[in-house]
């Protein structure tokens, strides 16, 4: 299994803690993502948020700098907000991403939980899903194609039109996010995508119906079975109280300003835990619990990445950086041991 962590480059620090300014966040993601390939990890993502309290708002432009600093890593967007971006633009991008990187870029698309991009870049909300699946259906034809003639309703059309530069990759990386709609579970498998499944709330066998419908949809379109990422929020520590007590007031902070804008109610401590237990949404605990609570997972998914959104809020970046170790060094070796074992049996 390809284990790995994702940030959102998060700048919300705690009251009475000082400002982290973006600056020093994109330098304390640089050694996040060093630290990463160093312990042993196989996979670095980076959200797009258009935000004050988030610092990436191009993650290829961040990425290409990890390149420069990494040898081994995956490198992957953790989401490119397509609908509201030039699939041209994003294919460009990230073709020049695996040029530096030797051909370790991926692509993860999704239509993003956060609108502000819609405005920012002018359009329209009522055309979410429409703007999505046009947007797709664009950048896997230039994935594919080195010239290509293309029409839709929310780009300029393109006519026999060459597109450079060609990443080393024969087929770039294309990963759709999916958070709770089943459609786009089924898209990728009818496309033969990888799915990245996003659980970060709830019981996750609710969420065993999206991976089925991707493996279902695949094998009808008389794909392959496909790849599928769990991709959720959490944090390490040696002792799992320390892993709760450490991280709670930095989630509760980021969740509630999300809340208050979007509805929920306020974040308890004891929903927090719960969250964290072998049954719960939230990979928070020791690297014990850690490595169970995936293997649980996989039972339920038989999924073959993970990857692990650390520093929900602004986490302290030495505390994040002992979290990736622990992750690394810890809990990664102990789930592929037991995953081989599973798989040879």
């Amino acid at each position: 299994m390809e284990i790995g962590t994702f940030s959102f480059a998060e700048l919300q620090p705690l009251p009475g803690e000082p400002a982290v300014s973006p600056e020093q966040r994109l330098r304390d993601l640089l050694e996040e993502a060093e630290l990463a390939e160093q312990v042993g990890l196989d996979v670095y993502a980076l959200g797009e948020h258009h935000r004050p309290d988030f610092a990436v708002s191009a993650p290829a432009v961040v990425l290409g700098a990890v390149a420069g600093r990494t040898k081994r890593l995956r490198l992957s967007s953790a989401v490119t907000v397509l609908s509201s971006e030039d699939p041209v633009r994003v294919f460009q991008q990230y073709a020049t991403l695996d040029l530096l990187s030797g051909g370790r870029a991926e692509i993860m698309a999704g239509r993003g939980s956060f609108i502000e991009s819609f405005p920012l870049f002018g359009y329209d909300l009522r055309d979410y899903d429409a703007l999505f699946a046009e947007k797709l259906e664009l950048l896997l034809a230039l994935r594919d194609h080195e010239r290509i003639t293309w029409s839709g309703r929310f780009r300029p059309r393109l006519d026999d039109q060459p597109v450079y530069p060609r990443p080393v990759q024969e087929r770039l990386p294309v990963w759709i996010a999916v958070g709770g709609n089943p459609e786009s579970a089924v898209r990728a498998g009818v496309l033969d995508l990888p799915m990245a499944l996003a659980i970060i709330g709830g019981l996750p066998e609710r969420f065993v119906p999206f991976a089925e419908l991707q493996r279902e949809a695949a094998r009808r379109a008389g794909h392959a079975p496909p790849r599928l990422s769990i991709n959720s929020h959490g944090y390490i520590a040696q002792r799992s109280q320390d892993a709760l007590d450490e991280s709670f007031p930095y989630v509760e902070l980021a969740m509630n300003a999300i809340g208050r804008e979007r509805g929920w109610p306020p974040l308890s401590r004891e929903s927090f835990d719960a969250a964290a237990t072998l049954r719960g949404a939230n990979f928070t605990g020791s690297p014990q619990q850690v490595v169970e609570k995936i293997l649980f997972q996989h039972e339920l998914f038989g999924h073959d990445r993970f990857l692990l959104q650390f520093g929900i809020g602004t986490m302290a970046h030495a505390k994040t950086m002992r979290a990736i170790e622990l992750l690394g060094t810890e809990v990664a070796p102990a789930v592929r041991a037991e995953v081989e074992r599973r798989a040879a049996a």
